[in-house]
């Protein structure tokens, strides 16, 4: 996706590869009635530990130590965690002919049973800064929060599909406010542009930026869609080697070698993390009559990892 207000991913040029059933009527028979009971809890409790969220703990292992994680626990209806995440707003296109005004209306963006929710709702609506678009969605970021250089950046993820729907998990270089974009870097993890068995994960640094970003398109292994069940998007980051993955498949394994000739390199300086759903865009063109709204982004935790100093690497 897009950094503050500068053109971003036009188009993609390369790719690579509760309910039990009732008690029964109670007799002298005690014993029996006993086990009965205990049967009924265990289903209760069982019904009840998955109607919340399907976050695993996160686990330190031996080539991985957590450093920064959010689990999006909060009440029901609230903002995420604004120790954490920034909410951006505003409906200038982002760079890429986007149609939705970003809000931090509950609407938009709230954390909902355990997920972080952003929905994008076909409205009409006019942010403070005047402009008036024909969608509203959710856009939030670390910038100014976390950041962190190399490592594993991870987030479990159902994502929407419908023509114009654009959601996108990614990281940016902290000093795109110094230098500017493309020149900080940006890493994306994870974009999708409606389909429900497609993603994408891309590079875009100076000389490989917009339509010339350095991308995999990678399709699903039959039988998966990103639409019916969460699946954990991920980039492994060291110097000189940035690993994309979806689940634990790898997408793609990036190097300078990959750069166009006389291209730097510009992952050698701590990102921050974004999350956003675009509706519209020259990527992926606009939604039509076959797109249903709401449509909503769930997110069920983000973890970020350093490498155990032990494995000998970064």
């Amino acid at each position: 996706m897009n950094p503050i207000d500068s053109p971003e991913h036009l188009s993609i040029s390369i790719s690579t590869p509760r309910t039990a059933n009732p008690l029964p009527a109670w007799t002298h028979r005690t014993g029996r009635n006993v086990r009965l009971l205990a049967v009924v809890i265990v289903v209760l409790l069982a019904t009840c530990s998955t109607s919340q969220s399907s976050a695993t703990p996160p686990v330190a292992t031996p080539a991985w130590q957590l450093s920064w994680s959010d689990e999006f626990n909060g009440a029901n209806g609230s903002a995420p965690d604004p120790t954490h995440w920034a909410i951006q707003l505003g409906g200038n296109g982002f760079g890429n002919s986007e149609l939705e005004t970003y809000t931090s209306r509950p609407a938009n963006v709230q954390q909902q049973n355990g997920n972080l929710v952003i929905t994008a709702l076909h409205e009409t609506y006019t942010g403070a800064d005047g402009i008036t678009r024909p969608y509203t969605s959710g856009r939030i970021r670390t910038q100014g929060l976390f950041t962190q250089a190399y490592g594993r950046f991870e987030a479990s993820i159902q994502l929407p599909v419908g023509k114009g729907i654009w959601p996108a998990f990614w990281l940016l270089g902290d000093t795109v406010s110094t230098i500017g974009w493309p020149h900080t870097g940006e890493i994306d993890i994870m974009e999708e542009i409606g389909e429900a068995n497609v993603i994408y994960s891309t590079l875009h640094g100076p000389g490989y930026s917009g339509g010339h970003g350095i991308s995999a398109r990678y399709p699903l292994p039959p039988g998966q869609a990103v639409n019916n069940a969460f699946h954990l998007y991920s980039v492994e980051w060291a110097p000189n080697d940035i690993k994309f993955f979806f689940d634990q498949n790898l997408i793609a394994e990036r190097t300078p070698a990959d750069l166009p000739a006389g291209a730097a390199w510009a992952y050698d300086h701590p990102f921050f993390i974004l999350f956003n759903l675009a509706v519209g865009g020259a990527w992926p063109g606009n939604p039509d009559q076959t797109t249903p709204f709401p449509q909503q982004m769930l997110v069920d935790y983000v973890r970020v990892y350093t490498r155990n100093p032990s494995t000998g690497n970064p």
